[in-house]
């Protein structure tokens, strides 16, 4: 390596204690905090058949439609398949393992080095990948895609992409990314570079990459797509001579022949579609529709599955109802109190969600930065400074919800709360909850991002009618909600929480001090707090999992204790529906279920399925009344007369 270019590596590092002309370690992967669980000779993930067949399809279904190609941009909607990270037609530097909590492996790259604090990354291509019209994946194209997204990509994109100070190329497949000095060490800053898409700089300098796009751009990956039309339908089809078939992080993965994509403009009809057969498996969004609905004669006959899995990931709360602390009375801790003894999470799960949830409980929850139990001495380190700012409880108690039976108003959570409505110089006053000094009723304003944000607040909405406290509700359309969520026009709002293994700076942006009534920050709940800066702080800056954990469990307790949210619920999995066609390796220790890239194509199974839904219709038909069966006719005229007064009525 040329000693001019090691300078420009030096230069990133001045500050550290670094030889001055040292060739970056390369190492076969990156992790964050733990150590990397597959060691540099590793042949394959854990969760994938490396004998897997390459054969058959799966077909998926898709909400909405599509528009566009260009996946780099925010305009336009992306079809399926073209993703920025990633996905079936791209390949990216890294690629995540699903089986450990942030570990990252060469795709593209053989190998990854980073400066200890960040200053720079550096990454070594693979000699022997290409494009699919041949021509080698080079780091022109890396440096080229980066420059793109700077240039053209989304406001997301570009915000990540702020940090970095400069891209050079040196040798022939080595590429740095030097952050500015000015910047705080951001510890997802590698994992985000090496999951971007690489894009192929001789297709783009032919076409504007700053317009959506209509025509399938030129790709890399695993398929590439054979079929199209536009906003309903896409067919991708397996690159037989994909160069990165065999290599590790790839082994046993992208088994099917052909991966289709139907676009569904109605849940309840995609629904029953999946019933039907037109395609083969699906995450269930609706907690109703997985109580209910999947009682089927093709369920009973075990052809289609229903099957919660637990993953690895971090759940965090679902939904969870936050305040507008600026606004009087919701800035005192003993409104949000009493309004969080108000809601009854057990009834409503009961009652709106068949009991799916999980009590929410810790903003990190189903992961090790999830408070619980007394405070470790770690912890209290981080806390004792701000005793004075802090309610007793964080020191000393567990988070857990109101004492409830979830069967119906709870007497005990009620007369609790107007003693702290009292002590804040709230009460009922002619039937009315009235500030005790000016006589002027305590009213609240709740908006949500649909229907079923506003309908999960019931029991809430209950309660404060019984307390003498008026409550109003909408759901606006989205560019709406988005406006008023970030002009803070609203009292209750809510919004979904799932911070992932590198909380990191994404905290600063959902509580930290300085993003409080910012126009493009998230913390939309107005929290001003030197604590919380603090301990988030102490999250960015860990250099160990013992230290991360501290930070993150202390900070747990005193959003939770602050009762800035009521937490209503967590999920207890994935709720995945399928028909019993594919093999996998089963594991629960997964972050996602991989269906669409480690399943593959199980010949028996997919017969059996079809046999049995064969011997299903042959059943149906035979218990079918026949045509000329008098009861038959009789229920079809009745049905005929019924559907005349209809006509009649609606006329």
């Amino acid at each position: 390596m040329h000693c001019a270019v090691l300078a420009l590596l030096c230069a990133a590092v001045a500050a550290a204690a670094e030889p001055p002309c040292v060739e970056p370690h390369y190492g076969h992967g990156i992790s964050y905090m733990l150590p990397l669980k597959y060691r540099a000779d590793f042949t394959h993930f854990e969760y994938t058949n490396p004998a897997a067949p390459k054969t058959g399809e799966m077909r998926l279904p898709q909400m909405g439609t599509f528009d566009n190609y260009n996946v780099i941009l925010e305009k336009g909607r992306n079809a399926a398949g073209y993703d920025l990270n990633g996905g079936l037609v791209y390949d990216r530097l890294l690629e995540p393992a699903i089986d450990e909590p942030v570990s990252h492996y060469g795709r593209l790259a053989e190998g990854v080095a980073t400066e200890p604090e960040l200053a720079w990354i550096a990454f070594k291509l693979r000699p022997d990948a290409h494009w699919h019209d041949g021509q080698p994946i080079t780091v022109e194209d890396v440096l080229f895609s980066f420059e793109m997204f700077q240039q053209h990509g989304s406001v997301a994109l570009r915000t990540v992409l702020a940090e970095i100070d400069d891209i050079f190329i040196f040798g022939e497949r080595e590429i740095c990314f030097v952050r500015k000095p000015d910047i705080e060490r951001n510890p997802i800053l590698p994992f985000a570079i090496g999951g971007y898409s690489i894009m192929p700089k001789h297709y783009w300098q032919a076409h504007d990459i700053s317009k959506t796009t209509v025509d399938p751009p030129l790709g890399s990956g695993p398929y590439r797509l054979v079929r199209a039309d536009t906003g309903r339908l896409l067919e991708y089809e397996r690159q037989h001579d994909y160069w990165g078939r065999d290599i590790p992080v790839n082994k046993g993965r992208y088994n099917f022949e052909r991966i289709k994509f139907d676009y569904f403009a109605d849940e309840g009809v995609m629904l029953e579609a999946h019933k039907g057969h037109a395609f083969d498996v699906r995450e269930e969004g609706v907690s109703k529709n997985w109580a209910t609905q999947y009682d089927f004669p093709a369920v009973k006959a075990g052809l289609f599955k229903r099957d919660l899995r637990p993953l690895a990931r971090v759940e965090g709360l679902w939904w969870p109802i936050f305040w507008n602390t600026e606004r009087k009375p919701l800035d005192d801790i003993r409104v949000r109190e009493a309004l969080w003894l108000l809601y009854d999470f057990d009834w409503t799960n009961r009652v709106l969600f068949h009991d799916f949830y999980l009590r929410g409980v810790s903003f990190f929850q189903n992961s090790p930065m999830a408070h619980s139990g007394p405070p470790s001495a770690d912890e209290l380190a981080l806390l004792a400074p701000w005793r004075d700012q802090l309610p007793a409880r964080v020191f000393t108690e567990e988070f857990r919800h109101p004492p409830s039976n979830g069967c119906g108003p709870q007497r005990h959570n009620i007369a609790r709360a107007l003693e702290l409505f009292k002590e804040s110089g709230l009460e009922v006053r002619d039937g009315k909850m009235r500030n005790v000094e000016s006589g002027q009723p305590f009213t609240l304003d709740f908006i949500g991002v649909s229907y079923y944000s506003i309908r999960q607040n019931l029991s809430l909405v209950g309660n404060l009618e019984r307390v003498g406290i008026e409550a109003t509700g909408r759901a606006p359309e989205v560019s709406q909600w988005l406006y008023r969520s970030r002009t803070g026009k609203f009292d209750g709002n809510s919004v979904r929480l799932g911070p992932g293994h590198t909380p990191g700076l994404q905290l600063r942006n959902w509580f930290g001090s300085a993003a409080a009534g910012q126009d493009y920050g998230q913390n939309w709940a107005r929290v001003r707090s030197p604590v919380i800066d603090s301990l988030i702080d102490a999250i960015i800056g860990a250099r160990s999992a013992e230290e991360l954990y501290a930070a993150t469990r202390a900070l747990d307790r005193v959003v939770m204790w602050n009762f800035y949210f009521i937490p209503l619920g967590s999920q207890p999995g994935f709720r995945l529906v399928h028909w019993d066609k594919f093999g996998e390796v089963r594991s629960d220790q997964l972050n996602r279920v991989p269906f669409v890239d480690a399943w593959w194509w199980d010949a028996a199974k997919a017969k059996r399925v079809e046999e049995g839904l064969a011997a299903l219709e042959s059943e149906e038909v035979k218990e079918a009344p026949a045509p000329d069966d008098p009861g038959h006719a009789r229920r079809r005229c009745e049905d005929a007369a019924e559907s005349e007064l209809t006509l009649t009525a609606l006329d």
